[in-house]
């Protein structure tokens, strides 16, 4: 090979940024614009990593750290290929080069059944939007896709960078690679010579790698085993910077008043009052931006005294032009769309699914769902509607964002998944080009797919213009938080399972009805991926029309609606409440069958070995063939999300008039298990959340007005109700798959299933504590 074909390129003074592009697959070559560039001695090998002079490997992060652990996890994936304590890895955030760019976020939003040919209008669309963020290089943390996405690039940038540190070894003593090693930080031979990582980088950058493949799994050290957060001492030490830990010098603070009544405008503002009191400074109006509801800052010395200004502004806001939402309005709505048994548009067909068995009779007792008895024919009709509410993201830091507008120069500081986009989004504010803005990523205390958006950072951008060039901390109130969020979006699901007379489940329809998230967030972001997103939304119907469950007729659509209610990404999206339709309504086919939830799951799994490894391991670790205690009872569910396969049980007993959750046994495969600790945290974190939206989670509107504002009336999930949780991965050498939000949409089926064990009663909307009041 020609050393053209290795050398691409060097910068001897400041360190040589060389990679083998013959090799090296694309995404982890040296880009194209905005890379990693060397600085204070450091040493480029390629665009992910750098070698510094104290002998640190120093990683493009990518990725944001929202407790979730990525930042552990993708520098284990280096520490592994080059035998280094993940202690001497230091992360820098990345540019915006394509590199970088999250492509399996960016394609969640499309239709594709795994049976759909590659003609089909969906794979195609989504080949679309996939080419684009691939050009765009979009970075994003979201979708559980962050391991996922880093599998083979990262572990292959680590690798060049070994064969290279190895290659230039072994050119300095005239030794064969095969008598070198890599051990903490330095490379040796057997002989006693020994050389740090810092003190071979510049033959490294220039050297052609001596092997370029990832470790075998049966050398890896690290992968698959438990390793401690590499983030949790500066946690402890309090020297971790979450978004409302920035302090540039000159700092003022701003908290937001928005339109009480969603998509509202403030009308005549006196602040006369409000400016005289001590520490506040300035009101700035704000116009709708980036999909957030007008409304005022009010800036201050501090945020105590922001706040206490802006509730002092005497202002008369006006109803929304479209008209104000009301949400038990929309739940009739979505569920009379849902009934309607033609109409939405078709996710997945499969043999002949009767239409006409999907009938259902507009009367309360049908509403909430019933067996029906055998039709003329003698088969068995099952017919049920389930409802899920709006929920909040609830993060535990509220929005916030410090930016700073100078001549020539637009710094921001953000909690966001999205720097790019909160980028584009504060330059277009500020009227200013992308290369003046500069994006500066804090931890985040909390996403859940709430950063995703960046209304909150142009506010920021738009208070901080009026503020004559000196940095301003734009932080919302809990209760702006909490109204003024971007929504999970209400659904409802119609679903009809018939049995024929052998008493085998032959035909299943399943038409859910309410807003997509897609098409909505592409739009406020302003995303140039807008355009080929017009395709129907994936996200609706996700957990539904790519079921594994085995049904010979099969007909699962969706009908998108648009309420007037601002929806955005939660946690686990569609799956969070479409896994609760669909096992809830696994357990009504198999309860009408007469068959034990179990078997009835695995007789429809007969082609899906993961799925049934996944029960099995479940049901033995649950003992579920075992009787519980007086006064408990178990429920199970299964789903598989984000490429993982997820089944849980939950053990549960009344207690006077609460729902009580005791314990939960979870069992995961997620492909290779990179950081098994991280991943039994996951699933606890994914149960206490998908716990607290299963009993308590809603939020209602009325006359355009959210009624939640903190968590007083937005409860969250206690330590005291906190059930055990059990966490059991399958080991399994398949791509890593997601883990942050497949652990969330089990949890809801399984506790209503086990209620429905205890006490006979089917809870078929959420929260399950409000509609236990619904059944009374």
């Amino acid at each position: 090979m020609k050393r053209r074909t290795w050398i691409v390129g060097g910068m001897a003074a400041t360190g040589a940024l060389v990679v083998g592009w013959g090799l090296l697959p694309a995404r982890s070559r040296k880009g194209a614009a905005d890379l990693m560039q060397p600085k204070n001695g450091e040493v480029g090998l390629n665009g992910w990593l750098k070698i510094a002079p104290d002998n640190f490997v120093v990683l493009a992060m990518p990725r944001s750290e929202m407790g979730q652990g990525v930042h552990t996890a993708l520098a284990m994936l280096v520490a592994e290929e080059l035998d280094l304590p993940i202690t001497q890895i230091r992360l820098e955030q990345a540019g915006a080069d394509k590199i970088y760019g999250n492509v399996e976020m960016f394609v969640g939003g499309l239709p594709l059944h795994p049976k759909d040919d590659a003609t089909s209008t969906s794979r195609a669309a989504k080949w679309v939007v996939g080419k684009v963020a691939r050009e765009l290089g979009i970075n994003a943390t979201g979708g559980s896709s962050s391991v996922a996405d880093a599998w083979l690039p990262l572990r292959q940038a680590a690798a060049m960078a070994r064969g290279s540190l190895l290659g230039a070894a072994s050119l300095q003593w005239k030794l064969p690679v095969a008598e070198l090693s890599l051990v903490r930080g330095a490379v040796s031979h057997p002989s006693g010579k020994t050389a740090t990582f810092a003190e071979l980088a510049q033959q490294a950058a220039i050297t052609p790698p001596a092997s370029t493949a990832p470790k075998s799994p049966k050398d890896w050290k690290l992968l698959g085993k438990p390793q401690q957060r590499s983030d949790t001492p500066s946690k402890v030490f309090g020297t971790s910077q979450f978004g409302m830990d920035v302090r540039p010098e000159g700092l003022l603070f701003a908290t937001v008043k928005m339109a009480p009544a969603l998509g509202g405008q403030p009308g005549r503002i006196d602040a006369a009052k409000a400016l005289a009191m001590p520490g506040a400074l300035r009101l700035v109006q704000l116009p709708p931006s980036a999909g957030s509801t007008a409304g005022f800052a009010m800036v201050g010395t501090s945020y105590w005294h922001a706040l206490q200004a802006a509730n002092a502004v005497e202002v008369e806001w006006r109803a929304p032009p479209a008209g104000v939402v009301d949400s038990d309005a929309i739940e009739v709505d979505l569920r009379a769309v849902a009934s309607n048994p033609r109409g939405g548009f078709v996710f997945h067909e499969r043999g002949n699914a009767d239409t006409e068995a999907f009938y259902f009779e507009q009367d309360s007792t049908q509403r909430e769902g019933q067996a029906k008895p055998p039709d003329d024919a003698g088969a068995q009709v099952v017919r049920s509607i389930y409802y899920a509410p709006y929920l909040a993201h609830a993060t535990m830091e509220p929005m916030n964002c410090t930016a700073q507008v100078r001549p020539g120069r637009l710094d921001v500081w953000a909690p966001t998944q999205v720097p790019q986009m909160a980028r584009a989004a504060a330059a277009r504010v500020a009227n200013m080009p992308i290369e003046q803005a500069h994006i500066h990523v804090t931890q985040l205390g909390g996403g859940f797919g709430r950063r995703l958006d960046v209304d909150f950072v142009a506010q920021a951008v738009r208070v901080a213009m009026d503020c004559d060039g000196k940095p301003v901390q734009l932080i919302w109130s809990r209760e702006q938080d909490t109204t003024h969020d971007f929504y999970r979006p209400a659904h409802a699901c119609a679903m009809v399972g018939v049995f024929d007379t052998q008493r085998k489940l032959t035909a299943l329809q399943i038409h859910s009805a309410g807003d997509a998230i897609t098409p909505r967030w592409f739009e406020r972001t302003g995303s140039v991926l807008a355009g080929p997103v017009d395709t129907p939304d994936k996200t609706t119907s996700e957990g539904l029309f790519d079921t594994s469950y085995e049904v010979p007729n099969q007909r699962i659509r969706h009908t998108a609606t648009r309420s007037g209610v601002p929806v955005g990404f939660w946690r686990a999206v569609g799956h969070s409440h479409n896994a609760f339709f669909k096992e809830c309504f696994i357990d009504e086919l198999a309860h009408a069958n007469g068959t034990d939830p179990l078997a009835f799951r695995l007789g429809l799994l007969a082609n899906s070995p993961r799925h049934q490894a996944v029960l099995k391991l479940v049901a033995d670790k649950a003992n579920w063939a075992s009787p519980l205690k007086a006064g408990r009872a178990r429920g199970l569910a299964l789903h598989h999300s984000f490429g993982s396969v997820v089944a849980q049980v939950a053990e549960v007993s009344q207690e006077g008039d609460t729902l009580r959750v005791h314990r939960v046994i979870c069992v995961i495969d997620c492909g290779v298990a990179v950081n098994t600790n991280a991943i039994a945290q996951q699933m606890e974190s994914s149960v206490v959340f998908g716990l607290t939206a299963a009993l308590y989670g809603i939020v209602s509107i009325e006359s355009g007005k959210v009624q939640q504002g903190n968590f007083n009336d937005y409860p969250l999930l206690t330590l005291a109700q906190a059930p055990a949780v059990e966490t059991h991965i399958v080991k399994s050498d398949a791509h890593p798959s997601g883990v942050g939000e497949p652990g969330l949409p089990p949890i809801a089926p399984a506790v209503a299933n086990a209620w429905f064990a205890l006490t006979n009663e089917r809870l078929r909307s959420l929260p399950l504590v409000k509609a236990r009041g619904k059944n009374k």
